[in-house]
């Protein structure tokens, strides 16, 4: 009797176990097998760097009706494809995001310019809206069409407007902060601070403690308000003007301020003498800011004609996006699935940008699923790498927003060295260097 030796293969361990599915692979994992394992590996996220630029083409569509410029923009609650936008002609519009179409239209909601907009909580059905021809407005929202149903004037000109979470209130921003009824043609509260003179340019209720709401003003002050108190409690004053806020909804303490000196900062509001983290790449004033629903990013708008989407604690390096026709980007948001970022600007036209500039639209089986992964897990695997780091943080900038940017680099360099050699021909101790974060706020009042 002859004994062989047989290899013995089971075919149901090299087949895919339904149609479409990725064919099972073995390998042998000993390193000795495989000597240039890293070699390829750093090929491959080289080339999945490469290929993420190669298919970056975030613009999707602009949506016009709107003859002058964009001033906000507004997300309708309970809804992933409904948006309301309202411009300095004074109309206000209502589009269909995944029909690129405009579903309703008022040309003549106010007189003057339309500075705020926002849904009521219970699915978007009604509508406020505010201009500088000192009138609050409240619509009805339906499938047909759009039907007013109040206003109520004011003695000054609104610039913002929020809605709370839960009850029928609002809040408007003027000359003061004040709290309105949807019931009643007169405020109900006067929240102001004892030594207040500013002009309040927006006002944001918090997600979590929706009786707890924040504005910036004219005077360079961020301020928290209660409405249970009525009244202000804690006021900072900072170097610089704040152009627009926005609450985090995933952290209930974080807020974003979107600054004059082309920065943006999230503060803790337990902690509000420094901020928590600054995040520097425009090169001219900030004009808008919206957290993306997940809380792990934001976007923002500038005056240098860029959008840019930021990762939350990662204060460099954002994603940027430009046209050759876009102007002064006054206004930014989120959709509410968090894949794409609308934005307005001065030439009166809202455009759609995907949030992840090579993602592909359609459908995705879970074989390209995989292997988007694998190439994420790649790139951020081999981030530590000179080269390819480079490939991935690689953005076009439109010449003017370059030389801005390196004339910007200069400026700061120059008092960094200017500050440098005050402090090496000072008295050990006299001139000491100061955290950029603690110059920030001047001063506190509570």
């Amino acid at each position: 009797m002859v004994k062989i030796s047989v290899l013995q293969h089971n075919p149901a361990e090299h087949l895919a176990m339904r149609p479409g599915d990725p064919t099972p692979t073995s390998r042998n994992l000993n390193p000795l097998m495989h000597p240039f394992a890293r070699a390829r590996e750093r090929t491959r996220a080289l080339n999945a760097a490469k290929m993420d630029r190669m298919f970056a083409k975030p613009f999707i569509a602009s949506l016009e009706g709107h003859i002058d410029a964009v001033e906000v923009l507004c997300r309708r609650p309970g809804s992933l494809t409904g948006i309301a936008s309202g411009s300095w002609d004074g109309g206000i519009l209502m589009h269909n995001l995944s029909s690129r179409k405009e579903i309703l239209k008022i040309p003549q909601a106010h007189k003057g310019k339309v500075s705020g907009l926002c849904f009521s909580p219970d699915g978007g059905e009604r509508l406020l809206s505010c201009g500088v021809d000192r009138n609050v407005k409240l619509w009805a929202v339906d499938g047909e069409g759009i039907t007013p149903l109040n206003v109520f004037p004011g003695k000054a000109a609104f610039n913002s407007i929020d809605h709370h979470r839960t009850d029928s209130l609002f809040a408007t921003a003027s000359n003061t902060v004040q709290i309105w009824d949807e019931t009643k043609s007169a405020p109900i509260t006067n929240l102001t601070f004892p030594t207040s003179t500013e002009t309040i340019t927006s006002v944001r209720f918090n997600m979590s403690e929706s009786s707890v709401l924040a504005s910036i003003g004219s005077d360079r002050t961020f301020t928290l308000y209660d409405i249970r108190t009525g009244k202000a409690e804690r006021r900072v004053v900072m170097q610089m003007q704040s152009n627009a806020l926005s609450w985090s909804p995933t952290f209930p303490t974080t807020v974003l301020l979107a600054s004059e000196d082309h920065n943006l900062y999230t503060f803790d509001i337990r902690h509000l003498d420094t901020p928590t983290q600054i995040y520097k790449a425009h090169v001219a004033a900030v004009m808008s800011c919206d957290w993306s629903p997940t809380g792990q990013e934001f976007v923002s708008g500038g005056w240098d004609r860029t959008v840019r989407i930021w990762q939350e604690g990662v204060g460099r390096h954002p994603e940027v996006y430009h046209t050759k026709r876009m102007q002064r980007v006054t206004s930014s948001i989120f959709s509410g699935d968090a894949r794409f970022v609308m934005s307005g600007s001065d030439d009166g036209n809202v455009r759609i940008w995907k949030a992840k500039a090579s993602e592909k639209l359609g459908v995705i089986t879970a074989r390209e699923r995989a292997a988007m992964e694998y190439r994420q897990s790649l790139k951020d695997r081999w981030r530590i790498d000179g080269e390819v780091d480079r490939v991935a943080r690689t953005r076009h900038l439109p010449k003017s927003v370059h030389q801005t940017a390196k004339l910007k680099t200069t400026m700061l360099e120059a008092q960094r060295v200017k500050d440098e050699r005050r402090r090496k021909h000072s008295r050990a101790g006299e001139s000491k260097p100061k955290a950029e974060r603690k110059k920030l706020v001047i001063t506190e009042q509570t």
